[in-house]
């Protein structure tokens, strides 16, 4: 069996992919396991943040769900502070280091996610077949001349 070069960059952009989202799955949870009362505790005048909390007590997945929420507050503090969602006095007391990582993680989600939504429109438009092609016959000119 041959597997061809767009087979291979879709392989391995997946593949790398899968690997980003499993590390960021994983910090969060780390996060969520080690420094969810900190946050909450630096959050607590926010109503978005609060009306969330009892999903700290729903296993594994209401943890990731509660990391996920107090990230997007973190990251778009406009749009919670607009409607009311947020409190700039938390927001502003919010450790830095923590914050950055709660920044790093949410943006770090969109991307990949935005990236696997590229890669399956690509592989199922055969845009990446079309690619690969035109790639390896230029090569092969090359090679010849």
């Amino acid at each position: 069996m041959t597997v061809n070069l767009a087979d291979k960059i879709f392989l391995v952009a997946g593949l790398l992919d899968f690997g980003g989202i499993l590390v960021c799955l994983g910090v969060a949870l780390h996060m969520a396991h080690t420094q969810m009362d900190l946050m909450l505790e630096h959050l607590k005048n926010c109503s978005a943040v609060m009306v969330q909390a009892p999903l700290r007590e729903g296993g594994l997945w209401g943890k990731l769900l509660l990391i996920g929420w107090i990230a997007g507050v973190v990251t778009f503090p406009g749009y919670y502070l607009k409607y009311g969602g947020a409190s700039i006095e938390d927001l502003n007391g919010f450790p830095a280091p923590l914050k950055r990582k709660l920044v790093m993680i949410k943006w770090a989600a969109i991307v990949l996610l935005a990236a696997l939504i590229l890669l399956f429109a690509l592989r199922t438009s055969s845009l990446l077949e079309g690619c690969a092609t035109s790639a390896v016959v230029t090569q092969l000119s090359t090679l010849r001349t």
